[in-house]
């Protein structure tokens, strides 16, 4: 079931059609539409998820990285 997803990228509001088939989840989505090569976060992402013991370490890193790409404001749109 294909879902749609509304963020802002760089001051410019976006959207953008979503689908589990295709992405992990919204964030690496979103980052192929911007064409934005994610190898570096991935690494990083996966040597905090061996270390830390929950999963708010791995969400912290997430929301601030995405911000210092550019992005904002990152949500599902219900339908």
């Amino acid at each position: 079931m294909a879902r749609r997803i509304t963020y802002t990228f760089k001051n410019q509001p976006r959207e953008i059609n979503f689908s589990k088939d295709k992405y992990r989840d919204m964030y690496h989505a979103i980052a192929a539409a911007e064409g934005i090569d994610l190898s570096n976060y991935l690494k990083m992402e996966q040597q905090i998820e061996m270390t830390s013991k929950g999963s708010a370490a791995v969400r912290n890193f997430r929301d601030q990285e995405f911000a210092k790409m550019g992005f904002s404001d990152i949500y599902f749109i219900k339908e």
